[in-house]
């Protein structure tokens, strides 16, 4: 057997040495090690699977051939689908060409050809997306056997329509769904054919009263998801009009005044929620004056839908509305912005009250169980109640934002814990054969990333913590650095935290954050957050790089240091984006008065809007506080991540225990001097 496997390793490692430095064969001494080495050689050729491929003439003419495949099918272009799909009988990946020849026709096809399909791919990830569709095609048509028959089959299971689906079929069958009804149907942007129906069906069969399809219509109005409110409105014989109008045209429609029914007064409501985002002043005066006509809690609706938008922008009588509000039905926004401006306001014991009153499933997450901690602790007056320490044991092992800090609650800091025993080569090459994983580095070469990340992320679902070690650290082999992250957070015990937390083009980076004495770690923790370490990456703004640099930022920073010759295409290469992105960070740090806080947050929603949220400060506040409420959700929760991966790498960099307590500090009014910020900072530890 040595013979035989001696022979395969060393014509392998001929290919192979250079590509695989952990592959030495004058260390190949006992049987058990040559299989080792002949895994590691098989390995070698198979990590590169695609890149050799695309090394082949044929096969980059054949790719060529499944892009325009998918192409021809997203515009429904059925002759050219055939056309090329003939092109590609003996194609690499011939799910996929199977499955955009069926997707071509697939409102036509019959049941014999899907589940020939289904039966064929069984068990990959192009399967499951199939029965995707076809269960979004099974409700549409209603065909009702059919949907419940393959609905357990669907692993998944993450499509709000199919799920609308879902609970249809079992109102069909006179089956009481309400209560999950009321739990899903939270959005209505997203609601769709499925949703839509359910809402009517749910209506007339008597499972939604009136009173739940006026708080859909309202939330479709929170929302401002004009089609649903239509269709909602007119299950309860209103006008569909007026309440397009009290969304798209809300002064209008206040003008117009709170009307005398039922519908009427619902769609003015709608209409004072809507002018409230232009205009607080507006609403509130057209309130105050249609007060007469209004129910008590009508007009308890009316102060919440106007609070809403006076959080955002911390209009000086917010409070007071709130206030108003009291028994007002409140949406999962209203919930939570409230207790927001409750805790900007310090008013701890309206904090805790309005947690309680939270919808259980809210109440749980993670978010408002540290806040009632926080609340609890404050109301007792010093030390650390047992409710709060219980809160606080219930989310501390997490390793997000709130885990961290609760976990600091308890006396316990940010600390790397100990690495387990590294993964072999052998067990790399070993999960890295897997067919899954070879489909998604042949799309991840296509620059395809959606189908990459697919099939990627369902090879994860069965995988033991070292097989997602392996499988992290054959992402990092072949530079897939945002699958590499999200597959070792997968890991429930064992962690290898430089897969983690990578720090690529160290040295770049060092030289940068050196000359202009930045933290790197908090550099790479927006990196982290901001590109997932994709070079290549693009936002639908235009934001380029791994740092995610604007082209008019990446000009003007540019020009600001000196950068002759500067081109947009600059910004993906490494060095140039690193050199802006970290000047340009450096300059909002700067304006920001060093707080690495406020400047996160202006990277991502602008210098201006932080200017804005800062000029509402009259003192300084606990960050926790001002971050949460920071009126963007993308930028809040940005702030949360960036600050967490900061904390985590300081630990890596440093190696020893860090606080990301100690980091967030407390964010100051523009112009505080710097000894008040230093006794502010000393005075809130």
């Amino acid at each position: 057997m040595r013979g035989i496997l001696g022979s395969l390793v060393i014509s392998l490692v001929t290919g192979c040495s250079e590509r695989c430095p952990h592959f030495e064969s004058r260390r190949l001494i006992s049987p058990s090690k040559w299989i080792a080495g002949a895994l590691l050689a098989i390995g070698c050729i198979t990590t590169p699977l695609a890149s050799a491929q695309d090394n082949n003439g044929d096969s980059r003419k054949e790719d060529d051939a499944f892009l325009l495949l998918r192409d021809s099918v997203r515009r429904d272009d059925a002759a050219k689908v055939e056309f090329y799909a003939a092109r590609l009988t003996d194609y690499a990946i011939p799910s996929y060409v199977d499955y955009y020849r069926l997707k071509s026709h697939f409102r036509d096809a019959s049941t014999a050809e899907i589940l020939d399909f289904l039966k064929r791919y069984d068990g990959q990830a192009i399967a499951d997306r199939l029965r995707n569709d076809w269960l979004l095609e099974l409700g549409r048509k209603r065909e009702w056997a059919l949907f419940d028959q393959q609905l357990p089959l669907f692993v998944l299971n993450d499509d709000t329509q199919v799920k609308c689906y879902a609970l249809l079929s079992r109102l069909t069958k006179g089956q009481n769904v309400a209560a999950e009804a009321r739990a899903l149907l939270i959005y209505p942007p997203y609601y769709g054919e499925a949703c839509n129906s359910l809402v009517a069906s749910l209506a007339q069969t008597g499972q939604f009263n009136q009173e739940d399809l006026w708080a859909q219509v309202r939330l479709a109005g929170e929302t401002n998801a004009t089609g649903p409110a239509r269709r909602i409105i007119m299950l309860l014989n209103g006008s569909d009009k007026k309440v397009a109008q009290a969304i798209d045209l809300p002064a209008l429609a206040l003008a117009k005044g709170a009307g005398d029914s039922r519908a009427d007064h619902e769609v003015f409501l709608i209409a004072l929620g809507r002018a409230a985002r232009t205009s607080v002043k507006l609403s509130v005066l057209a309130l105050q004056k249609a007060l007469p006509k209004l129910t008590p809690q009508e007009q308890a609706i009316g102060w919440a839908n106007i609070a809403l938008p006076a959080s955002y922008v911390v209009a000086p009588e917010t409070s007071d509305y709130w206030r108003r509000a009291n028994g007002a039905p409140l949406s999962i926004d209203q919930h939570q912005w409230r207790t927001r401006y409750a805790l900007r306001e310090g008013n701890w014991k309206l904090v805790r009250d309005y947690i309680a009153a939270m919808p259980a499933s809210l109440r749980a997450d993670p978010t408002w169980v540290y806040w009632q901690a926080r609340a609890v602790t404050a109301l007792a007056g010093g030390g650390l109640p047992a409710e709060a320490q219980f809160l606080y044991q219930s989310i501390a092992e997490r390793q997000d934002y709130y885990g961290l800090l609760a976990a600091e609650e308890l006396g316990r800091t940010v600390s790397i814990p100990p690495p387990g025993a590294p993964v072999t080569q052998a067990e790399i090459a070993a999960v890295g054969a897997s067919p899954g994983f070879q489909r998604a580095l042949r799309f991840f070469n296509m620059r395809l990333r959606f189908e990459g990340t697919r099939e990627w992320n369902w090879e994860l679902r069965r995988l033991s913590d070292r097989e997602l070690i392996a499988a992290a650290e054959f992402a990092r082999q072949n530079h897939i650095l945002d699958r590499m992250v999200y597959t070792s957070e997968r890991t429930r015990v064992q962690a290898d935290y430089t897969h983690r937390y990578p720090a690529p083009h160290d040295d770049i980076m060092q030289a940068n954050t050196r000359t202009l004495g930045l933290d790197r770690a908090w550099v790479y923790g927006l990196i982290r957050q901001e590109s997932r370490f994709i070079m290549t990456a693009q936002s639908t703004a235009g934001a380029s790089g791994l740092m995610q640099v604007m082209p008019s930022t990446g000009r003007w920073v540019a020009q600001k240091i000196g950068l002759t010759n500067f081109v947009q295409d600059m910004l993906t290469d490494v060095r140039t984006n690193i050199l802006l992105g970290t000047n340009y960070m450096n300059m909002v740090l700067g304006s920001m008065d060093g707080s690495q806080v406020l400047a996160t947050a202006a990277y991502n929603a602008g210098p201006g809007r932080l200017r804005s949220w800062r000029s509402a400060l009259t003192k300084p506040m606990d960050s926790t506080i001002f971050i949460e409420s920071i009126p963007y959700a993308e930028t809040r929760t940005y702030v949360k991540n960036v600050m967490t991966n900061a904390t985590w790498y300081a630990a890596l960099f440093e190696g020893r225990p860090q606080s990301l307590k100690a980091r967030l500090g407390v964010v100051t009014p523009k112009g505080y001097s710097e000894q008040e910020q230093q006794q502010t900072t000393f005075s809130s530890r």
